[in-house]
């Protein structure tokens, strides 16, 4: 069997390939870099981590961004260093998965602080651990990273995901690809000439239509993916999510969302 299939679902054909220059659409060849959005340092592991390490054995340049401080404990004695246990778990995590380690992007916003840190504010306080150019809040970061990295593709979680958090990076997100295209708020960058495809990975919830794209790989994978999720020893509550990964096998599917601007001629033709 071949380590890695990648299948794209479109116009009730499937196109299947090991090569994902052959089934992912607008291939940009040596430009193609992969950038993965995360909430919580677990979210892409357990969401997406057969496609992030697709992406990393096919050897696209792969980058993860990790959005929010982990605050979620499940011992008591936990509760005042949850925050530098989860980073160094995250740390662990990462590299099972193959990921060069200046590849790992942190923002430290706190997760349960989501509405204080929407949009973009400025700060004068330099030494803040989530400022960057003057600017603070997740439109300010996302759009700073994504004109460094520059990415083809951008895999973030499902709109329809039950965690704030989640419905927030999304968002944030997907505007701040708008904001890093355009000329706005310079100090963060030069503008990125093309915007990247977005796709949607599930964490909890069910996505909004059915997925268009699948991996399947080898059963090595598979478990490097949940050894990666096991890295995260003080998050008990996921193993649920890993019993329930396993009878999956190895594969897993994504959603390729159309990032489209409102154009009002096209619906011209419904008042003639």
């Amino acid at each position: 069997m071949t380590d890695i299939l990648f299948a794209r679902r479109s116009n009730n054909r499937i196109l299947v390939s090991s090569r994902p220059d052959h089934v992912f659409q607008s291939w940009r060849g040596e430009n193609e870099r992969w950038l993965f959005v995360s909430p919580h340092d677990d979210d892409i592991v357990l969401g997406a981590g057969l496609h992030f390490i697709a992406g990393i054995e096919s050897g696209v340049p792969t980058h993860a961004v990790v959005s929010t401080i982990g605050a979620g404990y499940c011992r008591l004695e936990h509760k005042d260093t949850i925050a530098q246990i989860r980073r160094e778990e995250c740390r662990k995590s990462f590299k099972l998965l193959g990921l060069p380690e200046n590849h790992l992007h942190f923002f430290d916003y706190w997760s349960n602080d989501i509405m204080q840190n929407l949009g973009r504010q400025f700060t004068d306080n330099p030494a803040s651990p989530t400022a960057i150019a003057g600017g603070d809040g997740y439109q300010n970061s996302f759009t700073w990273l994504l004109r460094q990295v520059r990415p083809s593709r951008v895999f973030i979680p499902s709109q329809t995901d039950i965690h704030p958090a989640h419905k927030a990076v999304h968002s944030e997100l997907i505007i701040s690809v708008f904001h890093a295209h355009g000329k706005i708020w310079p100090e963060l960058g030069d503008p990125i000439e093309k915007f990247p495809s977005l796709y949607e990975y599930a964490t909890y919830s069910d996505y909004i239509e059915a997925p268009n794209h699948q991996v399947k790989t080898s059963p090595d994978l598979l478990e490097r993916k949940l050894a990666g999720i096991a890295a995260y020893e003080s998050q008990e509550q996921i193993e649920s999510l890993v019993v329930n990964i396993r009878s999956q096998g190895p594969r897993e599917y994504i959603r390729e969302m159309e990032f489209k601007l409102f154009n009002p001629q096209q619906y011209d033709a419904l008042f003639e």
